[in-house]
């Protein structure tokens, strides 16, 4: 995919439809909407939001929702369109993620990963995060395990991204 026909930026009202949907057709046990605008209000709560740059209708791709408290971001949801896996948009969202993060002053990130999700947990490998332990049981719907996978974000990006500007944040 062309890197111009992704556009990255916060969450919109409009959003709201098609993130609900993607998000039905990514995991078994969805967020609900209300979840969504719980996340959207909350102060250290954070969303981003992939979609075609011609911003047509139906052009949400993906999103990441994550916390960012102190010094620390914790990834609670990243998807992707089922249409338009594979093309690298949910790492380009973690990227984004990340570089906003640095500019914040964040300096480790963390999140749970099934582990079945060996996609995933390659995507997050490649970002530089680690396995450092394991959450027993926590998915309710299958009872399956979490890892918790842990980076330093000093190491995954170059010091360029921790140096951007807000004006270069807001563009991006």
């Amino acid at each position: 995919m062309d890197d111009d026909a992704l556009k990255i930026g916060e969450y919109e009202e409009g959003d709201i439809v098609e993130i609900i949907a993607i998000e039905s057709d990514s995991y078994p046990t969805p967020w609900s909407e209300n979840i969504f605008r719980n996340e959207i209000t909350s102060p250290i709560s954070r969303m981003l939001v992939g979609r075609t740059a011609k911003g047509e209708k139906g052009g949400v791709w993906g999103y990441i929702v994550y916390w960012r408290v102190d010094d620390e971001v914790h990834l609670h949801n990243v998807a992707v369109r089922r249409d338009m896996r594979r093309k690298r948009i949910a790492s380009r969202l973690l990227e984004e993620a990340i570089r906003r993060c640095r500019w914040e002053g964040a300096r480790r990130a963390t999140l749970e990963v099934r582990r079945s999700n060996l996609p995933a947990q390659k995507m997050y490998e490649k970002f530089g995060f680690t396995v450092e332990g394991m959450r027993p049981g926590y998915y309710r719907d299958t009872g399956e395990d979490a890892l918790i996978m842990w980076a330093d974000l000093s190491r995954l990006c170059p010091e360029g991204y921790a140096a951007a500007g807000e004006a270069d944040i807001k563009n991006a």
